[in-house]
């Protein structure tokens, strides 16, 4: 069930990131998906990295979120260029 739950609040967090930065991504569910995830691991490794977040400690919703909104950025950058 965790596989599944992990899928589920990656899709959301991905969803709630594509909806705050407005745009054309051209992205479907399976990189909405992999989107949130990728956004909930690079908030996690970043708020450890800045001392947020301790040893172990995953990153919330909104660090989540915030993650995902960047990673978007970073890929229309590259898209771009």
């Amino acid at each position: 069930m965790s596989i599944i739950g992990t899928l589920f609040i990656g899709l959301i967090v991905g969803l709630v990131a594509r909806f705050i930065k407005p745009g054309n991504d051209g992205m479907g569910w399976i990189m909405t998906i992999v989107l949130g995830i990728c956004g909930s691991i690079a908030a996690t490794y970043g708020g450890q990295a800045l001392g947020i977040y301790q040893a172990g400690q995953a990153a919330g919703f909104i660090g989540a979120v915030v993650g995902a909104v960047v990673l978007l950025l970073l890929y229309g950058a590259l898209k771009k260029g």
